[in-house]
């Protein structure tokens, strides 16, 4: 997507990505066999599409995520259980269900077309990473992208495939390190447990902190082993302010 003059920065409206734009939290009760968050990322694209945005961009389809992508970061079996539930089969996956925390009684529904949904969003992220890589441009945006809380093996948050750890781990094989900031009102939990014990990757989240999903990101929460030093919170509380938010982020960035 090729943003005003300059013709190093792209991305793609529901492809590319490294802008992870976080539509996971968008979320309304699903029925049993839709979710509401393919709903939010087409409301995302219907603006981009009214507000002209993407005359601005140079707009590409993304591939598809392959399991052998996927699994670069999450577990075989997870994925592979991804691949084969549906609505219609989801009895005989009760223990992987609850293992996972997939379900009816999770904030991961089971939907029509879930893995489908994990490998285009998650495709588009490596997309965009990869663009960055070979130095095709400088911005690459994924607006369906940025699901931070999926774990390794578990779904959490309204995420199911992590995008964001797929593309970083894209990046560090040409890049030496990685900053990652996350400006969800959520703690971005998924990334920093990724990466919580290594050097190459430092994340930066500034969130919504105390009695507030997922719980996690106290300021003490700085890493471990070599990873010490390069996970950075800033918890922050209600009636938070656009002045007192450009206060800490600033400071904080310089």
């Amino acid at each position: 997507i090729k943003i005003g003059k300059n013709p190093n920065v792209v991305g793609v409206p529901l492809a590319v990505g490294c802008i992870c734009v976080g539509m996971g939290h968008a979320y309304a009760p699903p029925t049993p066999t839709t979710s509401s968050l393919p709903h939010r990322i087409k409301m995302a694209h219907h603006l981009i599409l009214s507000y002209g945005l993407y005359r601005k961009m140079e707009c590409y389809r993304s591939h598809p995520a392959s399991p052998q992508e996927m699994t670069a970061f999450h577990g075989e079996d997870y994925i592979n259980f991804l691949a084969k539930v549906t609505p219609d089969n989801i009895r005989g996956y009760g223990n992987q269900m609850q293992r996972f925390n997939v379900g009816e009684y999770t904030d991961c529904p089971v939907f029509d077309g879930l893995y489908e949904f994990t490998q285009l969003y998650s495709g588009a992220s490596l997309d965009g990473a990869v663009k960055l890589n070979r130095g095709d441009c400088d911005i690459a945006v994924n607006w369906s992208g940025g699901l931070h809380h999926a774990k390794k093996s578990e779904a959490s948050g309204f995420c199911y495939v992590n995008d964001i750890v797929l593309s970083i781990l894209e990046l560090l094989k040409v890049h030496a390190r990685v900053l990652y900031i996350d400006i969800d009102v959520h703690h971005g939990d998924g990334v920093e447990e990724a990466f919580y014990c290594t050097d190459r990757v430092m994340t930066f989240s500034l969130h919504k902190y105390g009695d507030f999903f997922p719980g996690t990101g106290h300021i003490k929460d700085t890493g471990a082993r070599e990873g010490t030093g390069y996970s950075v919170n800033a918890p922050l509380t209600s009636g938070m302010t656009d002045g007192a938010y450009e206060r800490i982020f600033k400071p904080v960035m310089d």
